[in-house]
This record gives C-alpha cells, sequence and structure tokens, in this order.
C-alpha cells in the first residue's frame, strides 16, 4: 500500500529529475500537437516525429491539410502504423475545425472528443500541453509507473486516470502527466526497469525492483 505521505516526495523526487518536462512530439500550434497525437497512438513519437517534419511545412492548419485530403495525405504519414484509418480522421478533424471552430482547436474536453480518432487520452494530452490544463493523460508508461509503485493502481487506464486525479498534490498536477510518462519512458521501464538509477525507488515495492537491485548487489 502507498503511504499518502509519500505521494508528495514521491512526485518531488520525479520533478527533481526533470524540472521543465516536454512532450517529446514535435508541434508549434495547439492543431499540430492535436495532429501528432492523434498520429501517434501505436506509433512512436520518433516516428511521427519523422512525418511531421515533411507534412507541416507544407500544411499545418486545419485548412491546409482538409485541402490535401486523404490521398494528398497519405504519402506524408504512411509510415506511421494504421496511416489508412489516421489520414481519415485527421482530414475528418481538420474538416471539423475548420467548419465548426473557425479553425481554432477547441479548449474543451467534450468537444474535442467529438473529432474522429480523439479519445481520452488525446484530448487530455492536448488540454494538458498545449492549454495548461492540469490534466492526466494515461498511456501504457504511465499506467505501466502507476501500478508497479503502487502510486495509483487502477485495472484500465481511466480508473489510473481518475486515482492520479486524487492522488496527485495540487502542486504537481499541472506536469504530472509529463514526469510519471517519462520516467516510465526512459527508467521505469517495462523491461529491464533501470532501478539502481531511480529517483523514487525507496517508495516502490515492486518485485522487480528488489530483484533488479539484488543484480547490481545493492540492498
Amino acid at each position: 500500500m502507498f503511504k499518502k505521505a509519500d505521494r508528495e516526495p514521491f512526485m518531488a523526487a520525479l520533478a527533481a529529475e526533470r524540472p521543465n518536462p516536454q512532450s517529446d512530439l514535435h508541434w508549434s500550434t495547439p492543431f499540430e500537437l492535436l495532429v501528432a497525437v492523434v498520429l501517434s497512438a501505436q506509433a512512436t513519437d520518433k516516428g511521427v516525429n519523422l512525418a511531421t517534419a515533411k507534412l507541416f511545412p507544407v500544411a499545418n492548419t486545419p485548412e491546409a491539410i482538409a485541402a490535401l485530403g486523404v490521398e494528398g495525405l497519405t504519402p506524408y504519414i504512411q509510415t506511421i502504423g494504421l496511416y489508412k484509418s489516421k489520414a481519415k480522421h485527421v482530414i475528418g478533424l481538420s474538416e471539423i475545425i475548420r467548419d465548426k471552430y473557425a479553425g481554432e482547436v477547441p479548449d474543451d474536453f467534450d468537444k474535442l472528443i467529438e473529432l474522429p480518432g480523439v479519445g481520452r487520452k488525446t484530448a487530455n494530452v492536448v488540454l494538458n500541453v498545449a492549454f495548461g490544463h492540469p490534466t492526466v493523460a494515461v498511456d501504457t508508461h504511465i499506467f505501466r509507473v502507476c501500478n508497479r509503485t503502487g502510486f495509483a493502481p487502477g485495472k484500465t487506464p481511466d480508473e489510473v486516470e481518475q486515482k492520479l486525479l486524487k492522488v496527485v498534490p495540487p502542486a504537481y498536477l499541472k506536469n504530472a502527466h509529463h514526469w510519471i510518462l517519462l520516467h516510465g519512458r526512459y527508467c521505469c521501464k517495462a523491461r529491464s526497469p533501470e532501478c539502481e538509477n531511480c529517483p523514487v525507488a525507496n517508495f516502490c515495492n515492486a518485485p522487480e525492483k528488489k530483484a533488479r537491485l539484488k543484480d547490481f548487489g545493492i540492498d
């Protein structure tokens, strides 16, 4: 059981590790971020960045991407998994944002999840990263860290999301998404977690930690 008294020092340790956390996706406007996040589903940020580096100089607004159409967009994103369905989603959301929201990405959860290809995770990423909302988007890294450490366990991403909103101290909530995600991506990895270098190892009781530290001769 994760102690309530450990919640603040747990988050403080992650914050100290990365004082100014940033998304690994490359973007300069809320619309670019939205497109990048939709493309990133079941794909790597690196792969998405390579595709958008070619796409955004040509088309980076709802009007410009909608004008490409599915056939025009496909060559830019065909190196990304599920590119056919993603092309349809990106064109669809571009048309809606162009026609319904005057070309501006809505700063509203309910409006975002109505867009093609946009679920809870994508909406929360956009609200948090682009608009500064204190939301948490639970991806595979956050789900793993929260369950492995016991910080915010849950059987589904939605359960973990709701638990995080309750247990993360308010002062840390805005950047909690980045801190936990990046910790999972670069330290608390699915395979071979680097427990010997973990800034929150003292708060973690995962079996993987004990075995890993034993291999390194650390009690």
